[in-house]
């Protein structure tokens, strides 16, 4: 898989000048226990990078939970990094996949090509005997060109006028856990359900054991879903939908969009409708 790399390649190149590694661990609920596990042990010559200090915005009336952060200041850090337009740049987070996939998007939005997540993250480095270091490592300031691909992200406009159920505009993939896409239950958000006419893929189901299914059997995952129209993953706020957005790149999928401000946007606007329950059509596809 193109935008996956094992730990057994990082390993072989981790001391190539063109490697620059982000750690993205993060815990939901828990905001200070990725940094303070990179404190304690990280990749070396890897660079933290928090979830809602680096990689999201502050919460305002719209945008969701996650909002995209300032590029311009994003920018500015990821330089201030060493991160430059001309590394390859490898995200990891603790092996579950969400945050290291938020890296990858968010750089992919911003027009860098050479992103790529280290499949099983910190786990599968260290249960393959590799080392930690709680050394920092400095890389020289780098410079680094933002060049917007806006054709990975989805507006709130492109999703109401895809939410109809008639799936003419976009297919649109709902990334969480059945019982919040039923409305069954809602430990977040202020209302539960989901985007109405959109499908359930579970994000959790793009991997196994912490690492990814090969491009084979995420084909076979999203075998319901045609390739001919744009497909919008969301989730709860653009985080967990990351990994199945790199799913469908796996699986060959060519238009694929995010929505970054995902449920959580989308329930910001009264007039936006909710659904709920089961439905007769889930993978009308197949």
């Amino acid at each position: 898989m193109k935008n996956i790399v094992t730990v057994e390649w990082l390993k072989d190149n981790l001391d190539q000048p063109s490697i620059r590694i982000a750690d993205c661990r993060f815990e939901l609920g828990r905001p200070a226990a990725g940094k303070n596990a990179f404190t304690e042990g990280h990749i070396p010559g890897s660079v933290y990078f928090h979830l809602e200090k680096d990689l999201s915005g502050p919460v305002q009336e719209h945008g969701g939970r996650h909002p995209l952060p300032n590029l311009n200041n994003f920018k500015d850090l990821l330089e201030k990094s060493g991160f430059g337009s001309e590394h390859t740049i490898i995200a990891y987070d603790q092996g579950n996949g969400a945050f290291a996939a938020r890296f990858y998007w968010l750089l992919k939005y911003m027009g860098h090509k050479q992103i790529v997540v280290l499949n099983g993250g910190l786990q599968a480095w260290t249960d393959s005997g590799y080392s930690v270091t709680k050394d920092l490592h400095s890389h020289p300031r780098a410079d680094f060109q933002i060049n917007l691909n806006e054709d990975i992200i989805a507006s709130t406009e492109l999703v109401k006028s895809s939410a109809d159920g008639k799936k003419t505009e976009a297919i649109l993939i709902d990334s969480r856990e059945p019982k919040r896409y039923l409305g069954l239950e809602e430990p977040i958000d202020k209302k539960a359900g989901r985007i109405p006419g959109a499908l359930n893929y579970p994000w959790n189901d793009a991997l196994i054991n912490g690492k990814y299914k090969s491009a084979e059997e995420q084909l076979q995952r999203f075998s319901g879903v045609p390739k001919e129209l744009p497909v919008i993953v969301y989730c709860g706020s653009g985080v967990t939908a990351a990994p199945n957005f790199l799913a469908l790149e796996a699986a060959g999928y060519k238009n694929i969009k995010l929505y970054i401000g995902s449920f959580s946007d989308w329930i910001s606007y009264p007039e936006n409708p909710v659904e709920d329950g089961a439905v007769d059509d889930e993978k009308p596809f197949e």
